[in-house]
């Protein structure tokens, strides 16, 4: 029961205590949250408000823990928009109950999921160095008025939008030097005016930090080897192992430029050799680029011993559908030669018989319309008689000897081109009287 606020009371005497909520200030609407106010001045009734137009009040008994830390928890809910959520809370003792500290810092829960969620990015990417400026951005389509981070297990100020406008609304969240207390887990949300109404949360965003833990024990850096080699061609398999000869519960691997956040595998200890294989299965030209790898321990999963000598992994020639394509491609370019060539060679033989089949031979000639002026009438009966399959030529030979004192016989052929004609004929006979030229022939030759 809260005592009566309108009684005289002395505010500020003591240190005011802390007030968080439990797991963190944005709550979806309809649920509940637990807000968390202590102190270590040991006070045994912490006081907790509701600010705004609803106003009201809770009190709780201290919890007193071994280490003089006194704290009292208190549920709410359920949480719905349209209402403010803004709360303080005071500590002070039961024997003075009008005596009480100075308020906390006020806490406001935020009503989340009623719109578009934003996204959260930071331009250094996931794993950041030790002492290195960071600023994570928030942005959305939607055009909201302010934009809240939030990290697991702490609250963070809210940052009014930059540059609002219809579409697009953004705001950076710049978190100075980073240190070892900057690895977790962030989200963002967006809001509209002063109202207690937030955006369904962002995508959480992994924040690791690279350097060396204040004990010393991720002081020694990785090695990092490939195999079968940092060149390989698409399609391969390609392990990358990653090793250390200091105690490591996870190894990390990244890569240069990439957005997502590393992978992750808990180390193998191989006779005191602590490693993890990261395997590539089939590599592409995606997988090409500078990769380092980093220990980790599970005290502080977020905090990472310094990375590994970088090593640049090449993935160079055709893809295998690509060289499969090429394959079928130039076989079918070969086919179609091929058939070109049949086509073309059965048109010439087809031509050639036609071309026969229209020239007649020397047999089948008309000697009539192959002659020309210049061709004596011996050779034209000549022609006739080898060629013309329907004439008769007749040939008279005679044969006279030589004189006895010629050195050898001559033989004397005189053509007669007067027995041409159609049909059989017979040879002429001598004139009456006359006895027969002795060594004389007569030749009937009819060629058809």
């Amino acid at each position: 029961m809260a005592p009566a606020l309108s009684a005289l009371l002395c505010l500020g005497l003591y240190g005011k205590p802390s007030l968080s909520a439990l797991p963190n200030p944005v709550v979806t609407s309809g649920g509940s949250v637990t807000l968390q106010c202590g102190s270590r001045q040991g006070f045994n009734i912490f006081l907790l408000t509701k600010e705004g137009e609803d106003k009201s009040s809770w009190t709780l008994a201290g919890q007193r823990s071994p280490d003089g830390w006194t704290q009292a928890l208190f549920p709410i809910g359920p949480v719905t928009p349209g209402h403010g959520w803004r709360f303080r809370c005071y500590g002070f003792y039961r024997h003075t109950p009008r005596v009480w500290s100075a308020p906390s810092d006020p806490l406001e829960l935020l009503v989340s999921g009623l719109s578009g969620k934003p996204s959260l990015l930071t331009p250094q990417g996931p794993v950041v160095t030790s002492g290195q400026n960071l600023t994570l951005q928030c942005r959305s389509d939607v055009s909201y008025a302010r934009f809240v981070l939030s990290k697991e297990g702490q609250d963070l100020p809210q940052r009014p939008a930059q540059r609002p406008q219809e579409g697009h609304s953004q705001a950076d969240f710049p978190l100075g030097p980073v240190g070892t207390v900057h690895g977790g887990r962030y989200r963002c949300y967006g809001g509209h005016g002063l109202s207690s109404e937030w955006s369904a949360p962002s995508e959480p965003l992994e924040l690791l930090v690279a350097g060396e833990e204040p004990a010393g024990r991720l002081r020694d850096r990785p090695s990092l080897s490939v195999r079968p080699g940092p060149s390989v061609a698409p399609g391969e398999t390609v392990t990358l192992l990653c090793q250390s000869g200091e105690r490591t519960d996870t190894f990390l691997l990244s890569k240069e430029g990439a957005a997502h956040r590393p992978l992750r595998l808990r180390s193998q200890d191989q006779a005191g050799q602590y490693q993890a294989e990261f395997s590539l299965s089939p590599v592409t030209s995606a997988h090409g680029g500078t990769y380092r790898c980093y220990r980790s321990l599970s005290t502080n999963p977020y905090l990472l011993s310094q990375p590994s000598e970088p090593l640049a992994l090449v993935v160079s020639g055709l893809t295998w559908y690509l060289s499969v394509l090429i394959g079928v491609s130039v076989t079918f370019v070969l086919l179609l030669l091929v058939l070109l060539f049949l086509f073309l060679r059965h048109r010439g033989q087809d031509r050639h018989r036609k071309l026969g089949a229209a020239d007649p031979g020397p047999e089948d000639r008309d000697p009539q319309s192959s002659s020309s002026p210049a061709t004596g009438a011996q050779d034209q009966a000549i022609y006739a008689a080898v060629s013309d399959t329907h004439s008769e030529v007749g040939l008279q030979l005679d044969h006279r000897a030589a004189t006895s004192e010629a050195p050898q016989d001559v033989t004397y052929a005189q053509l007669n081109h007067s027995i041409v004609r159609r049909g059989t004929a017979a040879p002429p006979s001598p004139p009456s009287g006359e006895p027969p030229a002795e060594p004389s022939e007569y030749a009937a030759l009819a060629v058809r």
